[in-house]
């Protein structure tokens, strides 16, 4: 069986190809992005707000342990993936009332 590209699948690649560079060039910059921030931190403590820290960890859950190793981030994986069940567990309608007094 004779395999054929139709001129929309052609147009289709050629269009994926380009969105992959475009996101790949995009990564490489907030990589460098955040290593320049680093530079500049040095070994100070970055102190976030449960906010901050909440969608933090919330993307880290999406994108995994794995990537998160990859990318080489401010915070180590284990630290973005503990962050997600603090919050998890600050989360829900009766918080207050499980806060000690």
């Amino acid at each position: 069986m004779k395999f054929v590209l139709q001129p929309w699948q052609l147009i289709l690649i050629i269009l994926a190809s380009w969105v992959n560079r475009e996101q790949q060039s995009r990564i490489e910059y907030l990589q460098s992005e955040v290593a320049v921030l680093k530079e500049h931190i040095g070994k100070k403590w970055i102190l976030l707000t449960d906010e901050q820290r909440r969608r933090l960890a919330v993307k880290g859950k999406i994108i995994g342990r794995k990537a998160l190793d990859e990318v080489g981030s401010l915070f180590t994986p284990d630290t973005i993936l503990r962050w997600l069940m603090t919050c998890s567990m600050h989360a829900g309608p009766d918080f207050k009332a499980r806060r000690p007094m």
